[in-house]
């Protein structure tokens, strides 16, 4: 392990930037031909019960001429998996091969909530997903026969019509990559082993270790040699600067929201993650107080060592330190929500992270 974590410091790593689904585009969007002009190598969309983040992407793909675009994440219980195929084949195109496909599974509050679809086998259906994807890229005639898709629909369940098709177009690249968003460690595994890239929310590199180590090598020795390496995207808040207080309240604010609100007792990954991560004993209290209307308590009993190890907030030395944590457990993108309080001073700091990061 100590031999791998040497290497990860010695190669190059990529900056990104994550644009919320809360902020307003109009704003966001120039905003990102700046990072783009900072050296930042990615841009992720995120896209939760939002508005949708394949509109947004391709408005990007038509401002920006270099940097990577991603989803970040695109259900797959809210798309066909071919639909999902010929999405990304087109975000693609109009990029001139420079997206990545983000897929999770979101939540059983979201997926059914919102949407109306059943929650069930999460990563069954990531599986199969990502094979008819890669086969629709690679022009096959899709013919799927899996547990959960397919294609064509057998003439018991329809009209009997159904044909064997393949995509139209041709593909900018038969192979696009897919990042794959999973936090419990059979997810991991799977990731590991399926995915061109896995993205884990609240990354803690001390932490890492203990709770995915022993997955994400299962996921590795099963992962086929023509992936290559995986790509481990870190997702964290930045902002640089000596009066770091109001940033880190607000963070706190969302790290409160998910160990503490997201899902119920016994049902909470983020929860789970925290005890992974060998702060069980804090995440039952945040959780407790957060579920009882208790907010400002269930903020305030959060670990310090855990709000200040999942964050990229603090002082330049500080962030310096944070980020040679990120890069030394595996890291090979470091994707940020920018949080300065200016246009120039968010671009100011992305410019400084980036001067951190080996090219």
């Amino acid at each position: 392990m100590h031999a791998e974590r040497h290497t990860a410091m010695t190669k190059s790593a990529r900056l990104g930037v994550t644009i919320s689904y809360e902020q307003n585009f109009a704003d966001a969007a120039p905003e990102v031909v700046d990072y783009e002009r900072a050296g930042v190598d990615l841009v992720t969309v995120a896209e939760a019960y939002s508005f949708d983040a394949v509109s947004r992407l391709g408005y990007l793909a038509a401002i920006t001429t270099e940097m990577t675009l991603a989803s970040g994440i695109l259900p797959i219980y809210t798309r066909t998996p071919t639909l999902l195929a010929m999405t990304a084949a087109g975000l693609d195109d109009v990029s001139g091969g420079r997206f990545e496909l983000g897929l999770g599974s979101s939540g059983a509050q979201v997926i059914e909530g919102f949407h109306g679809v059943p929650f069930t086998a999460p990563l069954g259906h990531i599986r199969e997903n990502v094979e008819i994807c890669r086969s629709v890229w690679r022009r096959d005639t899709v013919e799927y026969h899996g547990k959960y898709y397919e294609l064509p629909l057998p003439a018991s369940e329809g009209r009997g019509l159904g044909k064997a098709l393949k995509l139209i177009n041709h593909p900018v690249r038969s192979e696009i990559p897919i990042t794959i968003a999973a936090l419990t460690p059979t997810a991991v595994t799977q990731a590991a082993e399926i995915g061109n890239g896995w993205v884990p929310l609240f990354y803690y590199p001390e932490g890492a270790d203990d709770a995915w180590g022993e997955a994400l090598a299962t996921g590795k020795q099963r992962r086929p040699p023509e992936l290559g390496a995986l790509d481990v995207i870190a997702q964290v808040p930045l902002y640089i600067g000596d009066h770091a207080d109001l940033a880190l309240d607000g963070y706190r604010k969302q790290v409160a929201l998910y160990i503490g609100g997201m899902g119920a007792r016994g049902a909470n990954f983020y929860n789970d993650l925290a005890t992974r991560y060998g702060f069980g004993d804090e995440a039952d209290a945040v959780q407790e107080l957060y579920l009882t209307g208790r907010k400002r308590e269930a903020i305030d009993a959060l670990p310090e060592e855990l709000v200040l190890g999942t964050s990229l907030i603090g002082t330049e030395s500080h962030v310096r330190e944070r980020v040679e944590k990120l890069l030394d457990s595996g890291v090979t993108t470091i994707s940020v929500t920018a949080i300065g309080p200016t246009r120039e001073s968010r671009v100011e700091q992305l410019e400084a992270l980036r001067a951190m990061l080996p090219r």
